[in-house]
């Protein structure tokens, strides 16, 4: 039991896991809100706004930054990550979104004259982020990780 509560008062962990929560319940409304119709996966699904993922390491970021200071080797740890984190999210997994635009659009083409193609095999498109969805993660994660560490310390 004392594990449990060492864990839930955790100001780095609890920064970290709330900003991404947050994150995927907001990017859960924000999409049922533009689409008009729920999607249970975006409770847990990559891609969308805000991102979660920049949520995640900036709420990492800011714990380390209250509870180490920047002068620590965990700063810049946590640091060097959260670049990488971001910089793969606007690049490299926003490029491979933009491809399974343009691949689905071709299954949709090659299934009306191949039957061995069909609508189902698409790819998925929601898997990088734009800039404003990193800027707006980043934000809330650094948001959740003042409230977290706020609450705890």
């Amino acid at each position: 039991m004392d594990t449990f509560y060492e864990l839930i008062n955790n100001p780095v962990l609890v920064s970290t896991v709330s900003g991404w929560f947050v994150a995927q319940i907001l990017k859960t409304i924000l999409h049922t809100l533009v689409t008009k119709k729920f999607d249970a996966e975006r409770l847990v699904g990559t891609g969308g706004m805000p991102s979660s993922h920049s949520a995640t390491v900036c709420g990492l970021v800011t714990a380390v930054v209250i509870t180490e200071g920047v002068s620590s080797t965990d700063f810049a740890l946590s640091f060097a990550f959260a670049m990488i984190v971001m910089y793969d999210a606007l690049g490299i997994r926003r490029q491979a979104g933009e491809q399974a635009k343009i691949l689905n659009e071709m299954i949709t083409i090659f299934a009306k004259t191949n039957s061995n193609i069909t609508p189902e095999d698409r790819l998925k498109e929601f898997v990088g982020h734009t800039p404003l969805q990193v800027i707006a993660g980043a934000v809330l994660g650094i948001i959740m990780g003042i409230i977290s560490c706020n609450a705890l310390m």
